[in-house]
Protein backbone atom coordinates (compact mmCIF):
# COMPACT_ATOMS: atom_id res chain seq x y z
CA UNK A 1 0.00 0.00 0.00
CA UNK A 2 1.73 3.38 -0.61
CA UNK A 3 2.13 5.53 1.84
CA UNK A 4 -0.20 8.86 2.05
CA UNK A 5 0.69 12.35 1.99
CA UNK A 6 2.43 14.04 4.77
CA UNK A 7 -0.80 16.16 6.17
CA UNK A 8 1.74 19.03 6.83
CA UNK A 9 3.26 18.96 3.30
CA UNK A 10 -0.34 18.55 2.17
CA UNK A 11 -0.99 22.33 4.09
CA UNK A 12 2.42 23.48 3.30
CA UNK A 13 1.66 23.20 -0.14
CA UNK A 14 -2.12 24.64 0.25
CA UNK A 15 -1.12 27.87 2.37
CA UNK A 16 1.91 28.70 -0.01
CA UNK A 17 4.70 27.88 2.51
CA UNK A 18 5.87 26.22 5.52
CA UNK A 19 4.60 27.24 9.26
CA UNK A 20 6.87 29.10 10.73
CA UNK A 21 5.41 31.90 13.11
CA UNK A 22 4.18 31.08 16.55
CA UNK A 23 0.86 32.94 17.38
CA UNK A 24 2.65 35.76 19.58
CA UNK A 25 5.12 36.30 16.25
CA UNK A 26 2.79 36.28 13.77
CA UNK A 27 0.13 39.24 15.77
CA UNK A 28 4.05 40.85 16.12
CA UNK A 29 4.27 41.36 12.62
CA UNK A 30 1.03 41.41 11.50
CA UNK A 31 1.51 44.84 14.15
CA UNK A 32 -2.19 43.28 15.00
CA UNK A 33 -3.96 44.22 18.44
CA UNK A 34 -3.78 40.62 20.66
CA UNK A 35 -7.28 40.60 21.49
CA UNK A 36 -8.34 41.62 17.84
CA UNK A 37 -6.22 38.71 16.38
CA UNK A 38 -7.55 36.14 18.46
CA UNK A 39 -11.10 37.24 17.73
CA UNK A 40 -10.69 37.23 14.09
CA UNK A 41 -8.86 33.72 13.90
CA UNK A 42 -12.04 32.18 15.91
CA UNK A 43 -14.39 33.88 14.05
CA UNK A 44 -12.30 31.94 10.78
CA UNK A 45 -13.30 28.74 12.51
CA UNK A 46 -9.93 28.16 14.11
CA UNK A 47 -9.06 27.21 17.60
CA UNK A 48 -7.28 28.72 20.35
CA UNK A 49 -3.67 28.05 19.63
CA UNK A 50 -0.80 27.76 22.18
CA UNK A 51 1.82 30.99 22.75
CA UNK A 52 4.72 29.25 21.78
CA UNK A 53 3.13 26.47 18.95
CA UNK A 54 4.19 26.98 15.39
CA UNK A 55 1.18 26.98 13.65
CA UNK A 56 1.13 29.95 11.27
CA UNK A 57 2.50 30.97 7.68
CA UNK A 58 3.37 33.31 6.08
CA UNK A 59 0.30 34.05 4.45
CA UNK A 60 -1.40 33.61 7.69
CA UNK A 61 0.60 36.85 8.51
CA UNK A 62 -0.02 38.78 5.84
CA UNK A 63 -4.06 38.21 6.06
CA UNK A 64 -3.82 39.73 9.70
CA UNK A 65 -1.83 42.89 8.22
CA UNK A 66 -4.83 43.11 5.70
CA UNK A 67 -7.70 42.92 8.43
CA UNK A 68 -6.03 45.11 10.87
CA UNK A 69 -4.88 47.69 8.14
CA UNK A 70 -8.94 47.84 7.65
CA UNK A 71 -9.62 48.78 11.11
CA UNK A 72 -6.51 51.07 11.22
CA UNK A 73 -7.40 52.73 8.21
CA UNK A 74 -11.16 53.45 9.23
CA UNK A 75 -13.16 51.48 6.72
CA UNK A 76 -14.38 49.39 9.33
CA UNK A 77 -14.46 48.67 13.00
CA UNK A 78 -13.40 45.77 15.12
CA UNK A 79 -16.80 44.48 15.37
CA UNK A 80 -17.32 44.44 11.74
CA UNK A 81 -14.07 43.04 10.73
CA UNK A 82 -14.87 40.24 13.12
CA UNK A 83 -17.94 39.92 10.77
CA UNK A 84 -16.38 39.72 7.54
CA UNK A 85 -14.14 37.19 8.92
CA UNK A 86 -17.08 34.85 10.32
CA UNK A 87 -18.81 35.27 7.07
CA UNK A 88 -15.86 34.38 5.10
CA UNK A 89 -14.55 31.65 7.39
CA UNK A 90 -18.07 29.92 7.83
CA UNK A 91 -18.62 29.97 3.52
CA UNK A 92 -15.10 28.61 2.98
CA UNK A 93 -15.41 26.17 5.42
CA UNK A 94 -17.99 24.85 3.44
CA UNK A 95 -16.74 25.25 0.39
CA UNK A 96 -13.46 23.52 1.41
CA UNK A 97 -15.76 20.53 3.26
CA UNK A 98 -17.52 20.26 -0.40
CA UNK A 99 -14.22 20.63 -2.57
CA UNK A 100 -12.62 17.67 0.00
CA UNK A 101 -15.37 15.60 0.02
CA UNK A 102 -15.36 15.55 -3.95
CA UNK A 103 -11.52 14.59 -3.34
CA UNK A 104 -12.13 12.05 -1.23
CA UNK A 105 -14.71 10.79 -3.75
CA UNK A 106 -12.54 9.99 -6.23
CA UNK A 107 -9.92 8.64 -4.02
CA UNK A 108 -12.40 5.97 -2.98
CA UNK A 109 -13.39 5.18 -6.37
CA UNK A 110 -9.60 5.16 -7.81
CA UNK A 111 -7.86 3.25 -4.89
CA UNK A 112 -5.44 4.82 -2.61
CA UNK A 113 -2.60 4.40 -5.59
CA UNK A 114 -4.29 7.29 -6.93
CA UNK A 115 -3.62 9.74 -3.42
CA UNK A 116 -0.42 11.17 -4.62
CA UNK A 117 -1.26 11.46 -8.66
CA UNK A 118 -4.62 13.76 -7.40
CA UNK A 119 -2.72 15.52 -4.69
CA UNK A 120 -0.06 16.71 -7.19
CA UNK A 121 -2.58 17.33 -9.68
CA UNK A 122 -4.27 19.64 -7.05
CA UNK A 123 -1.67 21.97 -6.66
CA UNK A 124 -1.21 22.29 -10.23
CA UNK A 125 -4.59 23.55 -10.46
CA UNK A 126 -4.72 25.67 -7.41
CA UNK A 127 -3.85 29.12 -9.03
CA UNK A 128 -6.49 28.63 -11.55
CA UNK A 129 -8.96 27.58 -9.18
CA UNK A 130 -8.14 30.88 -6.83
CA UNK A 131 -8.46 32.52 -10.17
CA UNK A 132 -11.93 30.95 -10.76
CA UNK A 133 -13.12 31.53 -7.17
CA UNK A 134 -11.98 35.23 -7.47
CA UNK A 135 -14.09 35.41 -10.06
CA UNK A 136 -17.12 33.96 -9.10
CA UNK A 137 -17.25 35.99 -5.88
CA UNK A 138 -16.90 39.22 -8.06
CA UNK A 139 -20.00 38.05 -9.48
CA UNK A 140 -21.88 37.01 -7.39
CA UNK A 141 -21.07 40.05 -5.21
CA UNK A 142 -21.99 42.31 -8.71
CA UNK A 143 -25.15 40.42 -8.43
CA UNK A 144 -25.97 41.15 -4.96
CA UNK A 145 -25.59 44.58 -4.53
CA UNK A 146 -27.49 45.52 -8.16
CA UNK A 147 -30.51 43.73 -6.30
CA UNK A 148 -30.12 45.74 -2.86
CA UNK A 149 -29.42 48.93 -4.67
CA UNK A 150 -32.96 48.25 -6.24
CA UNK A 151 -34.73 48.04 -3.74
CA UNK A 152 -32.80 50.06 -1.05
CA UNK A 153 -35.45 53.47 -0.12
CA UNK A 154 -34.31 56.33 1.61
CA UNK A 155 -37.36 55.85 3.57
CA UNK A 156 -35.86 52.30 4.60
CA UNK A 157 -35.95 52.42 8.79
CA UNK A 158 -33.97 48.95 9.26
CA UNK A 159 -30.86 48.40 6.82
CA UNK A 160 -31.29 45.00 4.88
CA UNK A 161 -35.29 44.51 5.04
CA UNK A 162 -36.54 44.06 1.96
CA UNK A 163 -39.40 42.79 0.64
CA UNK A 164 -38.98 39.05 -1.02
CA UNK A 165 -41.05 35.81 -1.76
CA UNK A 166 -39.60 33.01 0.45
CA UNK A 167 -40.03 29.44 -0.39
CA UNK A 168 -39.22 26.01 1.94
CA UNK A 169 -39.22 22.59 -0.04
CA UNK A 170 -38.59 19.77 1.76
CA UNK A 171 -38.67 15.77 0.98
CA UNK A 172 -42.09 14.33 2.47
CA UNK A 173 -41.57 11.23 4.79
CA UNK A 174 -37.67 11.72 4.84
CA UNK A 175 -37.36 10.32 8.51
CA UNK A 176 -38.60 7.12 7.34
CA UNK A 177 -36.68 7.16 4.29
CA UNK A 178 -33.72 7.59 6.61
CA UNK A 179 -34.18 4.12 8.13
CA UNK A 180 -34.57 2.29 4.48
CA UNK A 181 -31.46 3.47 3.62
CA UNK A 182 -28.00 2.83 4.12
CA UNK A 183 -26.13 6.15 4.86
CA UNK A 184 -23.98 6.23 1.32
CA UNK A 185 -28.13 5.54 -0.87
CA UNK A 186 -29.41 8.48 1.54
CA UNK A 187 -26.82 10.36 0.58
CA UNK A 188 -27.42 9.85 -3.21
CA UNK A 189 -30.75 10.79 -2.28
CA UNK A 190 -29.87 14.34 -0.69
CA UNK A 191 -27.17 15.07 -3.32
CA UNK A 192 -29.57 14.85 -6.09
CA UNK A 193 -32.40 16.67 -4.44
CA UNK A 194 -30.06 19.12 -3.39
CA UNK A 195 -28.55 19.20 -7.42
CA UNK A 196 -32.17 19.18 -8.77
CA UNK A 197 -33.41 21.77 -6.72
CA UNK A 198 -30.58 24.17 -6.83
CA UNK A 199 -30.64 24.20 -10.86
CA UNK A 200 -34.65 24.77 -10.88
CA UNK A 201 -34.31 27.79 -8.02
CA UNK A 202 -31.15 29.17 -10.56
CA UNK A 203 -32.62 28.61 -13.55
CA UNK A 204 -36.17 30.19 -12.40
CA UNK A 205 -34.79 33.72 -11.22
CA UNK A 206 -34.45 32.53 -7.53
CA UNK A 207 -31.32 32.28 -4.89
CA UNK A 208 -30.71 29.17 -2.83
CA UNK A 209 -30.31 30.67 0.46
CA UNK A 210 -29.30 27.52 2.38
CA UNK A 211 -29.96 23.63 1.90
CA UNK A 212 -30.62 21.44 5.42
CA UNK A 213 -30.26 17.64 3.56
CA UNK A 214 -34.46 17.70 3.00
CA UNK A 215 -35.55 20.74 2.62
CA UNK A 216 -34.61 23.45 0.80
CA UNK A 217 -34.84 27.26 1.36
CA UNK A 218 -35.32 30.01 -1.50
CA UNK A 219 -35.92 33.56 -2.49
CA UNK A 220 -37.29 35.35 -5.06
CA UNK A 221 -38.02 38.61 -6.13
CA UNK A 222 -40.96 38.48 -8.30
CA UNK A 223 -44.37 36.34 -6.94
CA UNK A 224 -44.97 34.99 -10.89
CA UNK A 225 -40.88 33.97 -10.44
CA UNK A 226 -41.26 32.45 -6.87
CA UNK A 227 -44.75 30.59 -7.49
CA UNK A 228 -42.92 28.85 -10.64
CA UNK A 229 -39.97 27.84 -9.04
CA UNK A 230 -42.13 26.38 -6.25
CA UNK A 231 -44.57 24.42 -8.89
CA UNK A 232 -41.29 23.02 -11.00
CA UNK A 233 -39.95 22.20 -7.44
CA UNK A 234 -43.30 20.17 -6.46
CA UNK A 235 -43.53 18.22 -10.01
CA UNK A 236 -40.00 18.92 -11.60
CA UNK A 237 -37.70 16.99 -8.59
CA UNK A 238 -39.45 13.64 -8.90
CA UNK A 239 -38.96 13.38 -12.33
CA UNK A 240 -35.42 13.75 -12.37
CA UNK A 241 -34.35 12.25 -9.18
CA UNK A 242 -35.67 8.88 -7.34
CA UNK A 243 -36.99 10.99 -4.36
CA UNK A 244 -40.10 11.11 -2.57
CA UNK A 245 -42.44 13.55 -2.83
CA UNK A 246 -41.85 17.33 -2.79
CA UNK A 247 -44.04 19.80 -1.10
CA UNK A 248 -43.81 23.71 -1.11
CA UNK A 249 -44.93 26.84 0.90
CA UNK A 250 -44.43 30.26 -0.40
CA UNK A 251 -45.11 33.81 1.76
CA UNK A 252 -44.49 37.16 0.35
CA UNK A 253 -43.70 40.09 3.04
CA UNK A 254 -40.41 42.32 4.36
CA UNK A 255 -37.88 39.86 5.19
CA UNK A 256 -34.59 40.39 7.31
CA UNK A 257 -31.25 39.47 5.46
CA UNK A 258 -28.33 39.04 7.78
CA UNK A 259 -25.29 36.95 7.31
CA UNK A 260 -26.31 34.91 4.11
CA UNK A 261 -29.49 34.26 5.63
CA UNK A 262 -33.14 35.37 5.84
CA UNK A 263 -35.03 36.15 9.20
CA UNK A 264 -38.58 37.00 9.79
CA UNK A 265 -42.08 36.70 10.03
CA UNK A 266 -42.39 35.78 5.93
CA UNK A 267 -39.80 33.13 6.56
CA UNK A 268 -41.73 31.56 9.03
CA UNK A 269 -44.91 31.76 7.54
CA UNK A 270 -43.54 29.85 4.24
CA UNK A 271 -42.16 26.98 6.84
CA UNK A 272 -45.10 26.21 8.39
CA UNK A 273 -47.52 26.80 5.07
CA UNK A 274 -44.58 24.19 3.71
CA UNK A 275 -45.74 21.71 7.12
CA UNK A 276 -49.18 22.04 5.77
CA UNK A 277 -49.01 21.10 1.88
CA UNK A 278 -49.61 17.77 0.85
CA UNK A 279 -46.98 15.55 -1.51
CA UNK A 280 -46.32 17.67 -4.86
CA UNK A 281 -48.54 20.11 -3.85
CA UNK A 282 -47.83 23.96 -3.08
CA UNK A 283 -48.85 26.19 -0.32
CA UNK A 284 -49.05 29.72 -0.38
CA UNK A 285 -49.85 32.86 1.54
CA UNK A 286 -53.11 35.30 1.23
CA UNK A 287 -50.56 38.06 0.09
CA UNK A 288 -48.86 36.38 -2.56
CA UNK A 289 -52.39 34.76 -3.49
CA UNK A 290 -53.79 38.29 -3.87
CA UNK A 291 -50.70 39.28 -5.86
CA UNK A 292 -50.62 36.03 -8.62
CA UNK A 293 -54.91 36.18 -8.59
CA UNK A 294 -54.69 37.69 -12.60
CA UNK A 295 -51.51 35.96 -13.06
CA UNK A 296 -52.07 33.68 -16.46
CA UNK A 297 -51.82 30.24 -16.36
CA UNK A 298 -51.80 29.90 -12.87
CA UNK A 299 -54.92 29.04 -10.39
CA UNK A 300 -55.59 30.28 -7.06
CA UNK A 301 -57.34 28.00 -5.12
CA UNK A 302 -58.70 29.31 -1.35
CA UNK A 303 -58.29 26.26 0.82
CA UNK A 304 -59.19 25.80 4.82
CA UNK A 305 -57.59 28.33 7.28
CA UNK A 306 -55.06 26.47 9.72
CA UNK A 307 -53.45 27.58 13.21
CA UNK A 308 -49.63 28.17 13.41
CA UNK A 309 -48.09 28.13 17.03
CA UNK A 310 -46.87 31.55 17.06
CA UNK A 311 -48.07 32.69 14.10
CA UNK A 312 -51.84 32.62 14.84
CA UNK A 313 -54.26 31.74 12.24
CA UNK A 314 -53.13 31.68 8.56
CA UNK A 315 -55.16 31.25 5.25
CA UNK A 316 -53.50 28.97 2.50
CA UNK A 317 -54.09 28.88 -0.52
CA UNK A 318 -53.28 26.08 -3.27
CA UNK A 319 -51.32 26.91 -6.09
CA UNK A 320 -51.52 25.28 -9.25
CA UNK A 321 -51.23 25.48 -12.91
CA UNK A 322 -53.73 26.05 -15.78
CA UNK A 323 -51.68 23.56 -17.83
CA UNK A 324 -48.44 22.07 -17.74
CA UNK A 325 -45.30 23.89 -19.29
CA UNK A 326 -43.49 22.32 -22.07
CA UNK A 327 -39.84 20.64 -21.02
Amino acid sequence: MPSRPDPKAIESALLGGEAVYTREQAIELAGADNELAGRIWRALGFPNQGDDTVTFAESDVESLRIANSLVQEGVLDEEGVVRFARAMGQTMARLADWQTSILSTLIYQEGEDSVSPLMNQVKELLPDVERLLLHIWRRQLAASSARTLAVMSDNDAVPNYYPLVVGFADLVSFTTLSRELDEVELAGVVEGFEATAADIVASGGGRVVKTLGDEILYVADSPAEAADIALRLASGVKTHVEVPDVRVGLAAGPVLTLHGDVFGTTVNRSSRLTSFARPGTVLIDESLAESLTDEEGLQVVRVRARHAHGLGLIQPYALRRNFEPAG
